[in-house]
């Protein structure tokens, strides 16, 4: 996009040029970007294309290794420009759940440590929270963070919950169920500055991205966060089975290695392991889907196409704001947020006492695909920067016509 005079026209029409790189775009209204976006036809070549090549070379040749290599710089490289953080921070990974299991099971848990997370977590992060409490009898401590989506203050709740037994906080940037954007830069702060709220050593942030990468602006440098564990596959619209986790050089010397291969270690002439690779590069375990590293790569670069990650994420909120108003308008529809969203994530309630799971059933008959939320109980729905307004008319409308 690049230029804020854009019409109303020429937006419309930049953004039906990058819709018709998406398939799955074609002839239905698409909502579940939180859970996975669509793939472009130019990242479906590129992993085509990255297939036959290792074909063609022969997948166990020095021509395919060095590629592998190539592939797999360039690749964190692309990431940590859109991260705006240094190459070998980052680690690739095959989702989040993966980069999070890293960060949670590297670290040095003694008995009696508290991990403090919050209750709108994803149900991994909660089933991880609970194995590590049985193996090595930590304690586990949920903040209330869900009652503040419409008042409170999020800092002011985890402050009062950090305790000098505090090891990590598990959070995410953008919960995944109501919207709700943390103030991250103000959480980092107070858990890695203890004299604050009386601690005697740094609390370890941990942030779930699933919902925050490839939608807000991020310099995870300025953030000062610990470890973020994002995906390729929801916001970015990549391939299913690639993400990365990023480790700062502060906390890397505290996090050890737990998925170990050949891709994290140091060997000497004789192949004997004898250390582990710079960076967070050791977090790395050994053979992977290589070709959906350009699936990946390709995918960043169309967002690009469109306009700056700034541009983008307000485009998201103006589109977020638009279903949020027109929900708002509707009977029987109480949306959860009672301001208009920060995200690209708008969630909503019945409040005549149908279930939600069959007015989603309903949507996808009419070509409108969103999802249900369990807890809290409501619908999501998910508006990406090449959503259109068109789109948003068609699933209100038809919300509309179950809900009289």
């Amino acid at each position: 996009m690049g230029d804020a005079q854009m019409t109303e026209a020429q937006m419309t029409n930049s953004k039906l040029t990058i819709r018709q790189h998406f398939p799955a775009l074609i002839n239905k209204a698409y909502f579940n970007y939180g859970g996975q976006g669509p793939l472009s036809q130019i990242s479906l070549d590129a992993i085509n294309y990255s297939y036959q090549f290792v074909q063609e070379k022969g997948p166990f040749s020095a021509a395919v290794n060095d590629w592998v290599m190539a592939e797999a710089i360039a690749t964190r490289e692309a990431i940590a420009f859109e991260l705006n953080v240094s190459a070998d921070t980052i680690a690739l990974t095959e989702d989040v759940t993966v980069g999070c299991n890293i960060a949670f099971w590297g670290i040095d848990w003694k008995p009696g440590d508290c991990l403090l997370l919050s209750d709108c977590e994803h149900p991994g992060i909660v089933a991880t929270a609970m194995e590590l409490q049985r193996r090595f009898n930590i304690e586990v401590s949920m903040l209330p963070l869900m009652a503040t989506l419409n008042q409170g203050d999020p800092v002011t709740i985890i402050t009062q919950n950090l305790r000098p037994n505090t090891r990590l906080l598990a959070i995410s940037h953008i919960l995944w169920n109501t919207g709700q954007v943390l103030p991250l830069d103000e959480i980092v702060k107070v858990c890695h500055h203890p004299a604050s709220w009386g601690g005697n050593q740094i609390v370890r942030v941990l942030v779930d991205a699933a919902q925050s990468v490839g939608v807000l602006p991020l310099n995870l440098t300025e953030l000062g966060v610990d470890f973020y564990a994002f995906t390729g596959h929801k916001w970015w619209c990549g391939p299913e089975g690639l993400g990365g986790l990023y480790v700062s050089a502060e906390a890397l010397p505290d996090l050890h290695p737990t998925f170990i291969g050949w891709r994290s270690i140091i060997t000497d002439k004789n192949a004997h392991p004898i250390g582990w690779k710079a960076g967070s590069q050791r977090y790395e375990i050994a053979t992977s889907a290589y070709p959906l590293y350009a699936g990946l790569r390709n995918a960043i670069a169309l967002h690009k196409e469109w306009g700056t990650i700034e541009e983008r994420y307000q485009e998201i909120c103006r589109l977020s704001k638009y279903l949020w108003e027109r929900l708002s308008e509707l009977s029987h529809v109480n949306c959860l947020r009672n301001s208009p969203p920060e995200s690209g994530l708008v969630a909503f309630e019945l409040t005549n006492g149908k279930p939600h799971y069959q007015l989603v059933d309903f949507l996808e008959k009419q070509g409108c695909m969103v999802r249900t939320i369990l807890s809290p109980n409501c619908v999501r729905i998910c508006v990406h920067y090449f959503t259109t307004e068109l789109e948003i008319d068609k699933l209100v409308d038809a919300i509309a016509s179950q809900i009289v």
